[in-house]
């Protein structure tokens, strides 16, 4: 399934924090949890800060040496660092908070193998970063095949929008092109990314700056591309380069007729 040694091993570390922080997240659904206020309507919960350590925990004990960021420790180790982990513990607090289940726990080694779990369906997507498979207790792991098949497009209407006015995610959405081709979907958690890896959704598209290296996105991205989505900004640019936001499709149809539609707003 995995060639390399190393990647296979990295892989294995994700899989496991990320099962870890889910293992958490799930204990502690439907608690009446402190919000911890972050600024600007944002904010964590115990669950977030518990899932992390117990990430951390993982990941310190198979990779002592290794860089972490995470969403609400921060930066642990050099920032520039070969080999550094990019950890959201909860990616959906909002939707945590007011019991729903929508959410996702993200682990990834920048540039390398990445793991995102989903807490209540007990499935975990992961990459070597050659290739993307899925997982679920008690079944053999399945090649991830993306497929535009359902039509369904996550768009991420969250701010910040800082695209905007040249580029508004709720734009797309009023296109004609859109509903003639797609439905919209809002979720509010990047396990949409996952599901675009899975053939749950025909694409995802974000505004943002350079997400590559967001804790947030980066593990969602790797799958994608292991995956054989397509994957670049939302000007086309790749992302991690001069690309901004992101439109991650299961093919390039699809990305083409996204990008079309974008283009035509802008």
């Amino acid at each position: 399934m995995i060639n390399s040694s190393a990647s296979s091993h990295d892989a294995a570390v994700a899989i496991a924090g990320a099962r870890a922080g889910a293992d958490v997240v799930r204990t502690l659904y439907g608690r009446r949890l402190t919000r911890i206020d972050k600024g600007a309507g944002d904010f964590a919960t115990a669950a977030d800060v518990d899932a992390e350590r117990a990430i951390l925990e993982v990941i310190r004990a198979a990779r002592p040496d290794d860089a972490v960021l995470g969403e609400e420790g921060g930066q642990q180790g050099a920032a520039d660092a070969a080999r550094q982990w990019l950890v959201d513990p909860l990616c959906g607090t909002l939707n945590y908070a007011v019991g729903n289940m929508l959410v996702a726990v993200n682990v990834a080694l920048r540039e390398g193998a990445a793991a995102v779990a989903d807490p209540f369906s007990g499935e975990v997507f992961f990459t070597d970063g050659e290739t993307a498979w899925g997982r679920r207790d008690g079944t053999d792991d399945v090649l991830l095949a993306p497929t535009s098949a359902t039509r369904l497009v996550d768009v991420n209407l969250d701010p910040p929008f800082p695209s905007a006015p040249r580029f508004r995610a709720v734009d797309l959405l009023a296109h004609p092109g859109f509903a003639e081709n797609f439905r919209p979907r809002v979720v509010s958690t990047t396990l949409a990314l996952a599901w675009v890896a899975a053939g749950k959704r025909a694409a995802y598209v974000t505004d943002g700056g350079d997400l590559s290296r967001s804790v947030h996105f980066a593990a969602g991205i790797a799958l994608c591309r292991a995956a054989g989505c397509v994957v670049t900004g939302i000007d086309g640019a790749p992302v991690g380069g001069p690309g901004r936001g992101l439109v991650a499709a299961a093919d390039e149809e699809t990305h083409g007729l996204l990008m079309s539609m974008v283009r035509s707003r802008t």
